[in-house]
């Protein structure tokens, strides 16, 4: 049997964080020539190297389609890495933004501004970061007792998600006659998405991978388990809650110009564990990548399968997504 080397491993690793970037570049050029009206990739090819927009394809193009894949690929991103680590931090690999409540408590946080407050809604980024946050703590002080345990993360996250969409609900059912955006956004889509959305969460996706990649040793110790990390020298309580709260950022990010999109932090990590290991050096860019691949993917589904009625991509993901996480559940019990 031929025994692979740490370098031949690490050029596997890398070949496959380049496979993940060349299909998120396929994705995000193929998926700009399909929609109501469909469009030559020699005509999006064009469009993107020019410096002028001379027919209406070419607005199309430049204004309605790229932007809005340019923030599938930045919400995709966002939401896979956090998954990654949420799954790292609670020891879980059943843990994503949306299961373990962090997607709901940033939610609540922005429909709170959405209808109480629609003339702050350029603050919804930060205040659905708090929000995140918040209920990420949540889950964590209820969940610990002489440790963390995966079942108890669950629990705990089902727990306060609920309390949280309740929440949500009541404010939807008290003011009724505002609540159309905020319905929209809570079921998770990109419509009307475009270069506004582009600059309000570029920031946050970039200050959070940065972060993140920062961490990826830290999480890479913590995923060996509490002793040995100790044992290894890792601040643990202290590593938690850091990266807790860099997945919070990514999730709020992501929730606050996307809405609630579920099951891309859960279904990524997985799948780009299964091709790349456990080494956060590489998982993590490669989460980001092929959940922003998947995420242009899924969003051009829904925007050609029943066209021209658009079917919102937090919908796909719900389809293609719930299958998978049976198998997971089924895998880890």
């Amino acid at each position: 049997m031929k025994v692979v080397t740490s370098e031949e491993r690490q050029t596997r690793r890398l070949l496959i964080v380049v496979a993940f970037a060349l299909l998120l570049a396929f994705a995000l050029v193929v998926s700009m020539a399909f929609g109501s009206a469909d469009i030559t990739l020699s005509n999006v090819w064009h469009t993107l190297w020019s410096s002028q927009l001379t027919t209406t394809q070419d607005r199309v193009i430049w204004n309605i389609r790229f932007p809005r894949n340019v923030v599938a690929a930045l919400v995709g991103a966002c939401l896979g890495v956090s998954g990654a680590i949420l799954q790292a931090v609670m020891k879980n690999p059943l843990a994503d933004p949306q299961i373990v409540g962090v997607s709901a408590g940033a939610g609540l946080a922005g429909v709170v501004i959405l209808i109480l407050f629609p003339a702050l809604e350029y603050a919804v980024p930060m205040v659905a970061f708090i929000g995140a946050m918040l209920a990420a703590l949540a889950v964590y002080a209820l969940a610990w007792k002489n440790g963390i345990r995966p079942t108890r993360i669950i629990l705990a996250g089902v727990a306060v998600a609920a309390f949280l969409g309740s929440g949500i609900s009541a404010l939807l059912v008290f003011y009724g006659d505002r609540v159309q955006g905020a319905l929209l956004w809570m079921v998770g889509g990109l419509a009307g998405r475009s270069w506004p959305q582009v600059y309000m969460l570029a920031p946050y996706t970039v200050i959070g991978l940065l972060l993140a990649f920062l961490g990826a040793r830290r999480l890479t110790i913590l995923s060996l388990g509490d002793e040995t990390a100790k044992g290894l020298g890792l601040p643990v309580e202290q590593t938690r809650f850091l990266m807790t709260a860099v997945a919070a950022l990514l999730a709020a990010g992501a929730v606050s110009v996307a809405g609630l999109i579920g099951f891309v932090g859960l279904i990524i990590p997985h799948m780009a564990r299964m091709c790349i290991g456990t080494d956060f050096r590489y998982l993590l860019p490669a989460s980001a990548l092929l959940g922003a691949a998947v995420l242009i993917i899924s969003d051009t589904i829904g925007r050609v399968i029943f066209s021209p009625v658009e079917i919102p991509v937090g919908i796909i993901m719900a389809f293609l997504g719930a299958p998978f996480f049976l198998y997971i559940l089924r895998r880890s019990a």
